[in-house]
């Protein structure tokens, strides 16, 4: 097994480790009385908008890029698909998502199915250091909560910039370093540092600038973030332990510890969120 393979086999491992996820996500939904044969792209986001500030962020984001219909997204590492759905449902977009993690693509295909979707939103196994696409295909690249899995980031970026049109645009959400040391573990993203990747805001500004991206917007959320992450402490607390239906789903029963992780580290400055969009001369 060559690097890349351990690599690819740890994130799925992180990430693909809860089993039958689409039977599980169906069977919350059906105790909770939903009619699993008429969904709706909303009765999925408490467990497929897997970032801070939820469904709510992702809309904020794609009116940041100016997603409107026709446009075509590429989501990196897009997960079970819920800001892809959303794109095409309320945005009237078409995306193809992609992800390094299989259960995540079977599991959003398999969703997105169901839901009668997937004439507008599509998933690809692969991985987002060697897109399976031609140069100048999409108008959009998307990443929510997905870049801190990936070392690379130079590469990731230049791939991103291939596989954009001229004048298209570069547009994420994404957890970065903060500046009050090493983040506590284990966060959503990983269990321990091996998998974890977080660079200095500054220094990915830089480094997509000097790929030739041109600064659009850049906007520090990590207040907002803290926030939120301590009103969703609060309901836990309130319900007196985890959803029904919610992330705890996704990344097992440990949730509440990885969580409480990612709460910490924003209090204490060990990460900030950041969301940005940059043009593709």
């Amino acid at each position: 097994m060559n690097p890349t393979d351990n690599y690819a086999a740890a994130i799925d491992a992180h990430y693909g480790k809860t089993g039958d996820l689409e039977n599980r996500i169906l069977t919350a939904l059906a105790a909770m009385g939903k009619d699993i044969d008429a969904l709706t792209f909303t009765d999925l986001s408490p467990v497929d908008q897997f970032h801070t500030g939820g469904i709510d962020a992702s809309r904020h984001l794609a009116r940041l890029a100016d997603v409107t219909p026709g446009t075509a997204v590429l989501d990196i590492g897009g997960g079970l698909g819920g800001p892809a759905r959303l794109l095409a449902a309320e945005f009237g977009a078409t995306v193809i998502v992609l992800d390094l993690t299989e259960a995540f693509v079977t599991t959003g295909a398999a969703l997105t199915t169901r839901l009668k979707m997937d004439d507008t939103v599509a998933f690809r196994h692969g991985n987002a250091l060697a897109m399976p696409f031609p140069d100048a295909t999409f108008d959009v690249a998307w990443t929510q909560h997905a870049t801190m899995n990936i070392d690379d980031k130079d590469q990731l970026y230049a791939e991103a910039f291939r596989v954009l049109k001229p004048g298209a645009r570069l547009t994420f959400h994404e957890i970065m370093a903060g500046d009050g040391g090493p983040p506590h573990y284990p966060a959503p993203w990983a269990n321990n540092p091996s998998i974890s990747f977080l660079r200095r805001p500054h220094d990915v500004r830089s480094l997509l600038t000097d790929l030739g991206f041109v600064e659009a917007v850049w906007n520090d959320v990590t207040v907002e973030s803290l926030t939120w992450f301590q009103i969703m402490n609060e309901r836990a607390a309130a319900a007196a332990g985890p959803p029904p239906f919610g992330l705890n789903l996704v990344l097992g029963p440990d949730f509440g510890q990885r969580f409480a992780s990612a709460g910490r580290n924003l209090a204490e400055h060990r990460i900030s969120v950041i969301q940005a969009v940059f043009d593709r001369p």
